[in-house]
């Protein structure tokens, strides 16, 4: 991979990016992301953003390279300190944990003003993700899930707009641990997914069911059971 040819991951994030949008990529580690949809016209400015030392000159490194220092801003801070207010138009955050993205969100949400779209890719995890925009007014748009290099990624696009709208047709708590465009399309991929998930929380139930009883061990029993029933309804 490189900033002339992505991974299909990174190629699938960058395909939701609106065309004349400025970004910012978080956790943008070699630039590779910024440096391709700048090229290709997509975007005219871009911020690339990376917390630790290493990733920081490799992204600066290439953009060097590149000679798109006039249209590439290669900036080291924590998460969305790396941009100010009305800077951007779309924010991408790729191949980090579910969880950790959100909490990036969370703590840069004063940093969002003006910003039309989000583009996320929780390696995990994705419902932790699903659940902040829920609770912080974001309407998911659009999902898609890939498999490259023997793991499985999902895509999720949001923007501002009513947050319950995509789960109208699904129960909310399945809606955010599948994906609700996910459950309607049900692709070989999803499936593949949610089948060894589903595996994986039956082991675990049966490791609870042979362990010591107590009551915070029977309340995960019932919270896998509940998992893993929903996954049964979700692959039918």
């Amino acid at each position: 991979m490189n900033a002339e040819r992505l991974s299909n991951r990174l190629e699938a994030v960058a395909n939701k990016i609106p065309e004349g949008s400025r970004i910012a990529d978080i956790g943008s580690d070699h630039a590779y992301l910024p440096c391709n949809v700048v090229n290709k016209g997509i975007v005219p400015f871009a911020i690339a953003g990376e917390v630790a030392q290493g990733p920081y000159l490799s992204a600066l490194e290439q953009v060097q390279s590149e000679n798109l220092t006039e249209q590439i801003s290669v900036r080291k801070g924590d998460g969305l300190e790396v941009m100010e207010p009305g800077e951007v138009d779309c924010i991408t955050v790729a191949g980090m944990g579910g969880t950790l993205i959100s909490t990036i969100l969370e703590n840069g949400k004063e940093k969002l003003e003006g910003v039309s779209r989000l583009v996320l890719q929780p390696n995990v995890g994705s419902f932790a993700v699903r659940s902040w925009l829920i609770d912080n007014g974001w309407e998911l748009v659009d999902e898609e899930v890939l498999k490259e290099d023997g793991k499985i990624y999902e895509i999720l696009v949001a923007e501002k707009g009513d947050p319950l709208k995509p789960y109208q047709q699904t129960q909310i708590e399945k809606g955010i641990l599948f994906g609700p465009f996910l459950l309607k399309e049900k692709t070989t991929v999803f499936k593949e997914k949610w089948r060894a998930e589903k595996k994986n929380w039956e082991r675990i139930l049966n490791q609870l069911e042979q362990a010591s009883q107590n009551e915070e061990a029977a309340s995960k029993r019932d919270e896998l059971q509940k998992k893993i029933d929903m996954a049964e309804e979700a692959l039918k």
